[in-house]
This record gives C-alpha cells, structure tokens and sequence, in this order.
C-alpha cells in the first residue's frame, strides 16, 4: 500500500506543477528568448510530471496544459487562433453546415488538447525503456541508435540555431562554419553518451531523452495535426501556397521542435537529477495491488502500488 507520505507528496506535486503550468501560460515565462527564436517551456512541467507522477497524472498535467491553450486562444485570438480554439475557429472560418460546425470543433480540440495530453505520457515510457535498455545483454544495439538519435538531434539543432542567426545577419561567420559547430556539438554528445552508456548512467541518459521526446511530441503532433487538418486556412494565414506549407512546417519542426528538444532536454535532467534524491523517476502508484517495476536504484527494485 501506498504511505499517506508518499500520497501527499504527489498531491502537493501535481498541485504545484499544474499551479506552475497555469503560470507559464499566463505570463512571459512560458518562453525563454534565444536571439533568434523564443523557446516555449511550457511542455516541460508535464514532462517532470510524467516522470515522477506517472503517464495518467501525466496526461491531466498536459491537459492542463491544452486547456491553458485553448483558452489563450479564445480570449486573445491570433490570425492562427482557430488552429487550437473552437470558439476562434467558429468565428474566423467558415461553416453552412451543423456537420461543418461540429467538424471545426473537434478539430481545434484534438490539436489543442490530444497533443498535449500525450507529452505527459510518452516521455514516462521513453524514460522507462532507457532504463531497461541500458541494463539489457542488447545494451550496445540500444544504446547505438539512442546514440545516434541524440546526437543528431543535438549537432543539428546548433546547426539551425546558427544558421537562423546567419540568414538574418546576427553573426558574420559563414554557413560552413556553422555546419562544422553543428558537427563537432554532435560528436561531444555522441561521446558523453557513450561515456553515460558505458557507466550505466540510466538516469541522466533518462532525463536527456525524455526531455527530448516530450518536446518533439509536442512540435511534430501540433504541427502534424495543423496541417491535416487546416492545410488552406493555416496557408493562407502565413500568405503562402498551400503546396509550399509542408515544407514551411518542416522548417518550423527542424528549427523550433529541435531548439525546444534541446532546452528541454536541459531543464528536464537538472530538475529530474534534483527531484530524484526525493522520490525516484519512473515510479507511479496504480491500481491496488498491482506491483510496478521501479527504475530507480537497481533494476529488480518493486514496489507495491495502491
């Protein structure tokens, strides 16, 4: 059974994150300037969440998250407005139709809400299998392409960071010599990985990569969904073909989503490494008498659950 310690512990938990979410959202602090962009934060609180309450308070925690959202864009519609709030929508496109009403309404829903709610499911998992991954007689296979991910990730999102400062003319070196930073950033942490892979640290290793998948869950969903589902309205906002859209949200998901992958990335492991002395990442309560696989400490730890 569950200590009414630890119970009140992920009470106060789950208050606090969704307080600090709720926060975020309302203020300027749900963006970190980085000369050339502004990084959202605000997926990384359900991200923590995830980690250290489970993928189901997870989940509330993102829906918070896509309430906050939805709301945002009800009462202070941008020209995109209606790509995440039903009300927006209604007003800005047209519908003859209830069919094309309703069909308008699930659409901003799903965009503002579903991608949400699964940042505070995926990165559990993701964080779960690195800590069973690295353990394992396939350690090296596993370990290779988590390698290769991350570190791609990582050399690229450089990449693009100073490119982006190069085509506006905030730097005076050349494409190249981006290119060369990109790479030598991608060879760094393809060798701090190793180096976490060859020492068994799973929980560093844990946290990189589900701040990762946690942001990129994010960008590729939201985006993914904007353009199934408002493809010509969404064009015709950014004044562009909507032939050319694909190829706009490519550049939006390989600059923006990658940046985003790497601050959360940050913030994840040094908040996680903290919380982790607390109460381990990768342990939830589930149903009553139902034992769970802790990944803190050793791997064969267990837990009884509530």
């Amino acid at each position: 059974m569950q200590s009414n310690n630890s119970k009140t512990y992920e009470l106060v938990l789950t208050a606090l994150f969704v307080a600090i979410i709720v926060v975020m959202a309302s203020t300027p602090l749900g963006y970190i300037p980085l000369v050339v962009i502004n990084a959202t934060t605000l997926h990384i609180p359900v991200i923590i969440g995830s980690l250290f309450l489970g993928p189901k308070k997870g989940a509330c925690l993102g829906g918070v998250f896509g309430i906050t959202s939805f709301i945002k864009s009800s009462l202070t519609p941008t020209p995109s407005a209606f790509a995440f709030s039903p009300v927006a929508a209604l007003t800005m496109l047209p519908h003859d139709t209830v069919g094309q009403a309703m069909a308008l309404v699930f659409k901003s829903t799903f965009i503002a809400i579903v991608p949400r709610i699964l940042i505070g499911v995926v990165p559990y998992f993701v964080y779960v299998g690195i800590k069973k991954a690295i353990s394992s007689e396939k350690k090296l296979a596993y370990g290779s392409v988590i390698n290769v991910l991350i570190s791609f990730i990582m050399g690229f999102g450089v990449f693009a960071f100073f490119n982006k400062m190069i085509s506006e003319g905030k730097v005076g070196f050349s494409v190249t010599t981006a290119q060369v930073i990109g790479a030598v950033v991608g060879i760094a942490v393809f060798a701090a990985i190793e180096y976490l892979f060859m020492n068994k640290d799973a929980k560093a290793l844990g946290f990189i990569t589900a701040g990762i998948s946690g942001a990129m869950t994010n960008t590729l969903l939201v985006m993914g969904s904007i353009y199934a589902f408002y493809r010509i309205p969404y064009s015709e906002v950014l004044q562009i073909d909507p032939s050319a859209l694909m190829g706009v949200i490519g550049g939006i998901i390989s600059f923006n989503g990658v940046i985003e992958a790497i601050v959360g990335a940050v913030i994840v492991y040094l908040v996680g490494i903290v919380l982790d002395k607390i109460k381990p990442a990768g342990v939830y309560s589930g149903k009553k008498n139902i034992k769970v696989d802790t990944v803190a400490g050793t791997d064969s730890v267990q837990k009884m659950a509530q």
